[in-house]
């Protein structure tokens, strides 16, 4: 596999995380740089790392996980996306300035997007691949783009105030349909 197809690759999978941190950067108005790039770390650490996990755990992890790791992505993302929704709608703007996003919140949201990352490095497993220039190249690709989401997500909140956040939690819930609809056309 050439290094243009694993970037495709990468940029795929970061898509998730990068419509997440969109959600992330919505829901934090005062945030600075280094909320981007906290954000941005989890996400493109995890990126980085399930690849590698389900390489080295191959098929059998495969076999067990396959039929629930789209269920465990989609209530991780729906709960979420309904949580964002109520606080857009229940809280005024002081106490959401004030509102940060809490380091477990991050770790499930690292989790939920990083899923199918993991059955990506089971199959380079199967194709008998190097892991590490693809994990690398996959994490970075997520940093970049979870920053830069975060970013336009915070640029969106300061312009539509709790609107914004009311988005940033259906994006979440778009996305856990999404995963749960690309479950159901895979079977």
């Amino acid at each position: 596999m050439n290094i243009v197809v694993v970037f495709l690759v990468a940029v795929g999978l970061a898509m998730d995380a990068f419509a997440v941190s969109i959600g992330l950067g919505i829901r934090t108005v005062s945030h600075k740089l280094r909320y981007a790039l906290k954000v941005a770390l989890f996400f493109g650490a995890f990126q980085a790392v399930m690849p590698v996990l389900g390489w080295a755990l191959g098929e059998q992890f495969n076999l067990l996980i396959s039929g629930y790791d789209h269920w465990v992505a989609f209530l991780l993302l729906i709960l979420i996306g309904i949580k964002m929704i109520y606080e857009g709608v229940k809280k005024d703007e002081q106490s959401r300035k004030k509102r940060r996003t809490p380091l477990y919140t991050l770790f499930i949201l690292s989790i939920a997007t990083s899923i199918d990352a993991l059955a990506v490095g089971v199959s380079f497993a199967f194709l008998n691949m190097n892991i590490l220039t693809p994990a690398l190249i996959i994490g970075a690709v997520t940093f970049i783009l979870s920053f830069l989401g975060v970013d336009l997500g915070k640029r969106l909140g300061l312009r539509f105030k709790n609107v914004a956040e009311i988005l940033g939690g259906v994006i979440l819930i778009v996305i856990a349909l999404k995963i749960l609809i690309q479950h159901t056309m895979v079977y």
